[in-house]
Formats: C-alpha cells, structure tokens, sequence
C-alpha cells in the first residue's frame, strides 16, 4: 500500500469572521484567529468522506494584522420547531438586538493532514451503502483533494464561524516561497480546539487547548496530545 504523510496548505481570506468563544452566551466574541475546528472545517467543504478519511490541522499562520469591529444587528431568537409553526419576524419575543465583537479584513494559511482510516477499523454503519475494496489505500483520497483543490471546488461554500461571512480560498500547490507571517508573539490563552464526535456523535465534548503564536505561527498538536485538554 502506497502511503505518503502529506501535509496540504490552504490559503483563506475574508472581510468579517467571527470565531466564536462558547464561554460568553449573549453576545458574540470572535477568539483572536481562527480556530482549528473552522480550519479543519473549510479542507472538508473541499472533501469530506465519513468513516473513510479525516482532516488534522496542524498549524496555522496568521498573515494579517489581527483587527476588530463591532456590529449591532437584529436577529431572530426562536428556532422553528417539529411542529412546523411559522415564526413572525415583528413578534416582540422574536426579534432579539445584538452586538457582536468581530474580527476584520482576515487571511490565514492553514494546513492540515489527510488522516486514512483503514477498512478494517471502520465501524458497520460505513458499509451500509457502499462496500470499498480491502486494498483501498490513502493515494486515492489525496488524488481526489488535490484534483478538487487545483480546480476550486468545493461541496459547500467555507465560511469564517457564521454563515453570512463567506471564505475565499486557494490552494497552495507549492510552499517554498511563500510571503512571511505575521511577525508577532501573542500568547491566545485557552482556545476552543474541536468537539469530540468520535467520542459521542449526538452530545460531543468540547477540547481546548493553549494557542500560542510565535512569529505568526500557531502550532496545532494532534487530537491525542496531551496539551489537548477535554
């Protein structure tokens, strides 16, 4: 079986993002850059294929100064429920003023690994549909990434923490010369790493871990490391 540990860069940009910390319920509060669960979410807009493939983010550089905005915005506080209801815009229990804290005129570069998972560790669910060859191999989900990337597809439109703040995107195919990061020491404090659906699928857990960026690089340790705290 052919297997080459291959790392991928991404280069994102935007005008508004906002990553948001789950510590603070009412109003919106963007983390200072982008975290690692948004990272790893815009390489699956490109692919995604469950129980066959995962993505791990293993670092992330900031090119841009870090800048902040506030927005004040109405926004709708109901959710429509099973029963199928309509929900009224002008009821005064509906419609809910917000400020939140976001971050302005972004770009990053990510990069991620394409983490394989063999047939035989894939649980029974994954072959419902569909039975894969037993010499399935990781070359044929790098083929596709690559072929998607080079021509800018992607199943669904990135987008920096809320929908409406859309994510352009490009691949980067060749990494030696690059512009450098941001040339600043931060330390970030205790940031939202990912949610644990391998763990449990219908009620994940929450990790953290601690961002430090030093040269405008922010190194991501593995999903397993020890300074991801659960």
């Amino acid at each position: 079986m052919e297997y080459t540990d291959k790392e991928y860069c991404l280069e994102i940009w935007g005008d508004w993002a906002c990553f948001t910390r789950p510590e603070l319920k009412v109003e919106r509060v963007s983390y200072d850059v982008i975290t690692p669960s948004a990272a790893r979410a815009v390489f699956e807009a490109i692919l995604f294929k469950r129980y066959a493939m995962r993505w791990q983010v293993t670092k992330i550089e900031v090119l841009n100064p870090i800048k902040w905005t506030t927005i004040r915005r109405n926004e709708v506080g109901a959710v429509v429920n099973s029963s199928m209801k309509p929900i009224y815009i002008d009821d005064g229990k509906t419609r809910q003023q917000k400020n939140s804290l976001l971050l302005q005129d972004v770009r990053y570069r990510i990069y991620a690994k394409l983490i394989f998972i063999p047939v035989k560790d894939r649980p029974k669910e994954a072959f419902a549909k569909h039975q894969p060859s037993n010499d399935e191999n990781p070359m044929k989900y790098y083929q596709m990434f690559e072929r998607r990337a080079l021509q800018g597809q992607c199943f669904t439109q990135p987008y920096w923490g809320c929908r409406e703040f859309a994510a352009n995107w490009k691949y980067i195919d060749n990494t030696d010369y690059l512009e450098p990061p941001l040339f600043e020491d931060r330390d970030l404090g205790i940031m939202l790493y990912d949610m644990d659906f391998e763990g449990n699928a219908q009620k994940p857990d929450a990790m953290f871990y601690r961002a430090r960026m030093k040269q405008g690089v922010i190194v991501v340790p593995s999903k397993d490391s020890e300074e991801v705290l659960r």
